[in-house]
């Protein structure tokens, strides 16, 4: 139990004893809104349920009557 206190004091003593803090890095490139710089043509929604045909359940049939009707397929 002492030796990971030690270290953890330790390695806060060595952080408060750092002269220079870490530079942060740029974001003021990345703040900026990027310009189109080209052709694009604009783009419109699509549904995603444009083609969707709502299908009912039929409910159930006699199970021999579908397996001949598997069969017969094949």
């Amino acid at each position: 139990m002492k030796i990971p206190f030690l270290a953890g004091a330790s390695a806060l003593l060595l952080s408060a004893c750092a002269t220079i803090p870490a530079a942060l890095p740029e974001t003021e490139a990345l703040e900026r809104v990027a310009a189109q710089s080209g052709p694009y043509r604009a783009l419109g929604y699509q549904s995603p349920f444009a083609g969707f045909e709502p299908h009912e359940p039929t409910g159930p049939a006699p199970w021999r009557g579908v397996n001949d009707a598997q069969v017969g397929d094949n």
